[in-house]
């Protein structure tokens, strides 16, 4: 039970930062603050929450439907 839980809470704790940082580079886009440098940290948080979803996925698959 317990590795269950700490599996979960860190995933979530990982949705978390990822909500964070996408809400911050979202307001610095809006704010046009990439327009001079590009837009690769976009593309970089873009592909952290992308890993983050594909992990969710495996921890579903796992605890879930085992």
């Amino acid at each position: 039970g317990a590795i269950f839980f700490m599996i979960t809470g860190f995933h979530g704790l990982h949705v978390s930062a990822g909500v964070i940082l996408l809400a911050i580079i979202a307001n610095r886009v809006k704010q046009g603050r990439y327009d001079e440098k590009g837009f690769q940290i976009v593309e970089i948080v873009g592909l952290y929450w992308h890993f983050v979803d594909l992990v969710w996925v495996f921890i579903f698959a796992f605890f879930y439907l085992w």
